[in-house]
């Protein structure tokens, strides 16, 4: 029987396509704290500065591809029950041949009405303006979790992280709550890996391989070494 991996995957794994992560530059775009483009409070004070902020980065998003971090992944679903949980808001994963793939924090590729959040669409161009309104009339925002709202999709990631018989973490701080969180939800037992340049981070931790790469650059190599000892 295969056996249930789970891969988180946080925004190293997508910096090395080229995509810009929240915290570059100091966490600051345009001389603007994160909060003051990606909150509530941001999107009330000054909607367009918001929708221009994404519309970069979606335009981004537009221009990029997968890299051999995220095709190597889609090896493991040959082998394992497979299931990504990622912090990233890209389409990356998808694009690569992943199959399931849970978003924590929403998808640049969305947008929502700002009054019924079920009302969501996907986006085939790369702008979002003033105006673009949902069936019911109202204006459509980023379909991004923003700093100060809940994590929907938190208590189906817990429920992931529960079932995991093998963890592998990829390209996260693990410094951003609530899904550095995660990992606690594992069954002691289960071997967990960490790869991310700074991964002796967590070398003090006698259950967890720290693996101290990028993921283009040690994904496969992991992905093999996983396959021949877990794999069915």
């Amino acid at each position: 029987m295969k056996k249930n991996i789970v891969i988180l995957t946080g925004a190293g794994i997508s910096a090395e396509s080229g995509i810009s992560t929240f915290r570059d530059a100091n966490g600051l775009w345009k001389n603007h704290r994160m909060e003051d483009v990606a909150s509530p409070i941001a999107w009330d004070n000054d909607m367009d500065l918001v929708l221009e902020f994404y519309n970069i980065r979606r335009k981004q998003l537009f221009k990029v591809k997968p890299n051999k971090g995220h095709k190597a992944l889609v090896n493991l679903e040959k082998y394992f029950n497979t299931q990504i949980i990622t912090q990233n808001v890209d389409d990356l994963h998808e694009r690569a041949g992943s199959s399931k793939i849970l978003h924590l924090h929403g998808e640049l590729k969305k947008v929502r009405s700002t009054t019924n959040s079920q009302l969501i669409y996907k986006m085939d161009q790369w702008e979002l303006k003033r105006g673009d309104l949902c069936e019911q009339g109202s204006q459509l925002r980023p379909h991004i979790v923003w700093f100060g709202e809940a994590v929907p999709e938190l208590g189906k990631a817990i429920e992931i992280m529960q079932q995991a018989e093998i963890l592998v973490i990829i390209g996260t701080s693990l410094v951003v709550y609530p899904a550095a969180s995660l990992m606690d939800y594992v069954k002691p037992e289960t071997p967990v890996f960490y790869m991310d340049p700074q991964a002796e981070r967590l070398s003090h931790k006698t259950n967890i391989v720290c693996i101290a790469q990028k993921a283009a650059e040690g994904l496969p190599k992991l992905v093999e070494e996983l396959i021949n000892k877990y794999g069915e």
